[in-house]
């Protein structure tokens, strides 16, 4: 567990370690059982959605590192903070509340878009990682039924054929390596890309389940951009 995490913070004001149970999406900090329970009584919190502190946990590094304030100013940024505006963003129009920019972004139709596109992947490399796979029981099938004719024949023809057989087989071998070579390379970036394909959908899955709705967003913009590389 993290040093930001690890700790109650609002305990940590009062000078106190306690160690956080839970963790406030809105606040963005770790509460202990005591602070938790106050939480949820204040009225200006009480509607907050605070999570078990192992849950949030799962969530990976680039996600928990992702703030609803701005890292210069201070503020809650939408995703730009209010000072980020005026000082770079002065002249741009029709700037929309982040809040109403992800309002229900789990049953939006770019969150769907981007769980089929995971879920296409990896089909995809399913369906050809099969289809490799049985190209090369098929190759090392052709590769015994040629070896067998070969044998077959050395047996019917005399010591001009011997060497014709072994010039045969050698050169069977070698379009066999040659072609196995290529399938497995095949087989092994497939393997590579289902892997990370299998690490997204998991990662996914958590950030849907216990991300708050700004870092949901910029890890789909994240993710949405490493896949289509």
């Amino acid at each position: 567990m993290s040093d930001s995490t690890a700790l109650c913070g609002v305990c940590c004001l009062r000078h106190l370690s306690k160690p956080s149970t839970g963790w406030c999406l809105e606040c963005e900090e770790g509460l202990c059982l005591d602070c938790k329970e106050h939480h949820r009584l204040l009225k200006a919190t009480r509607n907050h959605n605070i999570i078990p502190i192992s849950e949030y946990q799962k969530l990976p590094q680039n996600v928990l590192e992702i703030t609803r304030n701005c890292k210069k100013h201070n503020e809650v940024f939408s995703p730009c903070c209010r000072k980020c505006i005026i000082e770079t963003h002065n002249n741009c129009t029709n700037l929309i509340e982040i809040e109403d920019y992800i309002k229900d972004i789990k049953s939006s139709a770019r969150f769907q878009e981007v769980e089929e596109i995971m879920n296409e992947t990896a089909e995809n490399i399913k369906r050809i990682r099969i289809n490799r796979e049985e190209n090369l029981k098929s190759l090392q099938e052709e590769k015994k039924k040629i070896e067998n004719d070969i044998v077959q024949t050395r047996s019917k023809i005399n010591n001009y054929l011997d060497k014709l057989q072994a010039d045969l087989i050698q050169t069977l071998y070698a379009k066999v390596e040659k072609e196995n070579e290529k399938i497995q390379q095949v087989l092994m970036s497939l393997e590579e890309k289902q892997c990370q394909i299998k690490e997204y959908q998991n990662t996914f899955e958590n950030i849907k389940k216990y991300a708050s709705d700004v870092q949901l967003f910029l890890s789909m913009k994240l993710m949405e951009s490493n896949m289509v590389r």
